[in-house]
């Protein structure tokens, strides 16, 4: 199967709003007043939470349909802990992002828990927001001068 290619662009409204476009959806990205922002939208950490917890879904009810069994509904909270001194430039001993992320699914199915846990083995196995943040992934930054 050939590779898909996903993409976004946008523009910045003031320094914490991000306007985003993806596909014909627009993504709007800001802080909460307690770290400067507007709060017109969730900020990148709470995004990448949430895409993390999108396709732990869609993989969730895929994998399901293959092994056979229908998935009723699937609950999921994911949280994680950061320490934003790197990102204030206030200090340089802890990394930027996460420490950790905690993941519980709770899934409405009615199956044994050898097929639950090879159901869960096999999202795990295939999500690709999983896989990105488990695994380094290259990332290039270009400047375009104007």
């Amino acid at each position: 199967m050939p590779d898909l290619n996903f993409s976004i662009k946008g523009v910045s409204e003031n320094p914490t709003k991000f306007v985003a476009e993806a596909r014909n959806f627009k993504i709007i990205i800001d802080e909460p007043p307690t770290l400067g922002g507007t709060d017109h939208g969730a900020n990148p950490v709470e995004y990448l939470l949430a895409s993390y917890a999108g396709c732990l879904n869609v993989m969730g009810h895929l994998i399901a349909g293959e092994l056979g069994f229908k998935l009723d509904k699937l609950e999921i909270e994911i949280n994680g802990d950061l320490n934003p001194a790197r990102l204030f430039g206030t200090s340089f001993d802890e990394r930027a992002g996460f420490k950790n992320i905690q993941v519980t699914v709770k899934p409405f199915a009615d199956i044994s828990a050898e097929l639950l846990q090879k159901w869960i083995d096999a999202v795990e196995n295939r999500c690709p927001i999983n896989d990105n943040l488990r695994a380094i992934t290259p990332v290039g930054i270009t400047i375009l001068n104007n």
